[in-house]
């Protein structure tokens, strides 16, 4: 009986509504249709989670006076009551009022009300959206500990191995206090101790980790021709000689860390395994294909699209085309081919820049995630563009890698039996959480009223302007003792923002994917007195500022944007970086004529503000407008993507209905 509590918990645990079946009417409602007005009501439904707040209060006294070891007896009876009875409001909140209480001692934490709100929300099966700073980690110890009390296996997830050790490190002593196991998933974990690590009552991973981990599951079912049917008949009988190779136990209640970033900007590019499958003589076929590429002319021969950047190779391109001549016996000579080659290695040589989305780094070419700034080891691109980019580099060339699993994270997170999320910029995809995972978003209010200052966005014809009004306002915030952030987009203008300061001899620290592992000491420095630091948005994304002593009396962080991202909720979060929990901070974004953001509008935008007199306020608001407009056009590009990508995903599935891998 336990066992099956374990792995199928009962029905009164599943508080979400019900999942959606994909259809097109429906991947067609995102945002604006039926399912974001659905889900925009959600927004104002903080009444109904309110009622936790008293039945909190009322076991905080009687749990004040327990000793530690009584405080275990009590998670253990309540473990009991939980499995027989579900998440009852009575039940949920004693089980709160029990982590906060043991949380306190361990860590020296006690929840804050915003923050039982956030874990009610959790375990509602909701997005939670507070605002930066207000301690969601903490508050996913709530709803994590509340169902792994219930026996519900809980994944924790969040979007890099650095948040995925500190969480699961920081937070350990308050499950183990409770007498429930903690795991930690990364990149370096061997496969034998995730096993056990996923065995945990509840386990930390990154979103990337967890579904490879999946994948790798799905193939070794194939590989034995193991069915469900069949899991379960081993499962009770305890012989379970194929169960004793996966690697997850099953896909039960997922918590996702910065629900914007896991669940809607990763969702564009899916994930895939890998074999090894490129033949050598292929290498010399790539090279040659990469020299004549460099001989085709941009815009006469062939065209990158400012937008989606797809390359178009134009008739006189085609023309030349004819002249590119593979070796012998090379498969696939047909002119079809050689135009789809060619496309990938002018994407290779025009598309992808290095310090942008990739990294040399001791001869290898390491991808960079352009959601995180992080490198992202052991990932490479897919129909040898990743030899392509090797063989420009100078680098040794892998083995090419042949598709043997595939998945997107929209179809993999569809699969938990209970899903939640948290994050402090989910307003902007209301809908399309609703849309393609029927979360409902609810906005938490602050615990202090906000002391953020926002400044007003200056717009600079060139890159020397704004340097010399970036030198000016970095100088005058350092003699007023301020530390300052200045985000970037890229490593590349990072390490330019880095030599504009250097040469002022402005002493600073830089944050970006060449030198991540020293990410929690330059954090760490970052906040305090005439602290100058440049970072990509990797900064932006689950980390905490603290402020040093003094630094709050003179006005604490300033956060200075260099140019936008593709998504405006990513400059929110850079933006709430500064002024957390209730400390006075400020920001200002500071954006170029030829912006990346502006630079995909294409040439009629950019006309039209050289046009006009630079300097003048009628240019700084048109200017305004256009770079707002693209970014809006960049978001509903990527959403157009993410839901193609989906939409394949559910005719794939309908085509393969009688699969036992699907």
């Amino acid at each position: 009986m336990l066992n099956d509590l374990l792995n199928h918990p009962p029905a009164t645990h599943d508080l979400r509504p019900e999942k959606p079946e994909l259809c097109p009417g429906a991947l067609e409602a995102v945002l604006g249709g039926a399912a974001g007005v659905v889900a925009r009501r959600w927004r104002s439904r903080l009444g109904p989670l309110n009622r936790i707040l008293p039945m909190v209060e009322r076991h905080a006294a009687t749990l004040g006076q327990k000793s530690d070891p009584e405080l275990k007896r009590e998670a253990s009876l309540l473990r009991l009551e939980l499995r027989r009875q579900g998440f009852t409001d009575a039940l949920v909140g004693r089980a709160f009022a029990l982590v906060r209480e043991v949380s306190g001692r361990t860590l020296g934490k006690r929840h804050y009300n915003v923050q039982l709100l956030g874990g009610f929300a959790l375990l509602k099966g909701m997005v939670a959206e507070m605002e930066t700073g207000e301690g969601k980690t903490l508050a996913a110890t709530l709803a994590a500990a509340t169902a792994a009390l219930a026996g519900v296996p809980v994944h924790v997830l969040t979007v890099n191995d650095y948040l995925t050790g500190r969480d699961a490190g920081e937070m350990g002593p308050v499950y183990r206090a409770l007498g429930l196991s903690v795991g930690c998933v990364v990149h370096e974990v061997p496969v034998e101790s995730r096993r056990r690590q996923y065995l945990s009552d509840i386990t930390y991973c990154t979103n990337k980790e967890v579904v490879f981990d999946y994948l790798r599951d799905r193939l070794t079912l194939k590989a034995t021709g193991t069915g469900a049917l069949r899991l379960q008949v081993e499962h009770l009988y305890r012989t379970a000689p194929c169960g004793d190779a996966l690697l997850l136990r099953g896909l039960h209640y997922a918590i996702a860390d910065e629900a914007d970033s896991l669940l809607i900007d990763e969702a564009r590019t899916p994930l895939v395994i890998s074999g090894s499958g490129l033949h050598r003589e292929d290498v010399e076929v790539l090279r040659g294909v990469l020299e004549f590429a460099r001989t085709l002319a941009e815009g006469g021969e062939f065209t990158v699209h400012p937008t989606t950047r797809e390359v178009h190779i134009t008739p006189a391109g085609e023309r030349k085309l004819h002249l590119l001549e593979l070796p012998p016996g090379t498969r696939g000579t047909a002119a079809l081919r050689k135009g789809e080659l060619v496309r990938r290695a002018i994407a290779a040589l025009h598309r992808y820049q290095p310090d942008r989305e990739y990294l040399v780094r001791n001869g290898k070419v390491h991808i960079i995630d352009t959601h995180t700034g992080r490198v992202m080891p052991d990932r490479s691109w897919d129909q040898g563009l990743q030899q392509l980019i090797e063989i420009k580099e100078g680098c040794e060339v892998s083995s090419q890698q042949e598709t043997v699993a595939r998945m997107s994270f929209q179809s993999f997170f569809r699969r938990y039996l209970h899903l939640a999320g948290m994050t402090g910029t989910a307003g902007e995809v209301v809908g399309e959480l609703w849309s393609v995972y029927r979360l409902p978003v609810v906005r938490l209010p602050t615990r202090c009223p906000s002391r953020r200052t926002l400044l007003p966005d200056r717009i600079f014809y060139d890159r020397e302007q704004r340097d010399r009004f970036l030198l000016d306002r970095v100088a005058e915030l350092r003699r007023g003792g301020r530390p300052v952030l200045i985000g970037t987009a890229s490593v590349a203008a990072s390490e330019g923002v880095s030599r504009v300061l250097g040469g002022e001899g402005i002493p600073h620290a830089v944050l970006n994917a060449k030198n991540d592992a020293e990410e929690a000491a330059i954090v760490a420095r970052a906040g305090e007195s005439c602290a100058i630091t440049v970072a990509t948005n990797m900064a932006g994304r689950g980390t905490d500022i603290k402020l040093a002593a003094g630094v709050a009396e003179v006005g604490g962080l300033h956060v200075i944007l260099t140019e936008l991202h593709d998504a405006a909720r990513v400059d929110r979060q850079l933006r709430g970086r500064c002024a957390r929990q209730g400390d006075p901070g400020s920001c200002q974004t500071l954006t170029v004529l030829d912006d990346s953001v502006l630079v995909k509008a294409g040439g009629t935008a950019s006309l039209l503000l050289r046009l006009l007199p630079a300097g003048t306020g009628l240019w700084e608001l048109v200017a305004g407008r256009v770079l707002l407009r693209m970014q809006k056009e960049t978001e509903r590009l990527h959403q157009r993507l993410r839901r193609e990508l989906l939409h394949r995903d559910v005719q794939t599935r309908g085509l393969l209905s009688l699969s036992q891998e699907q």
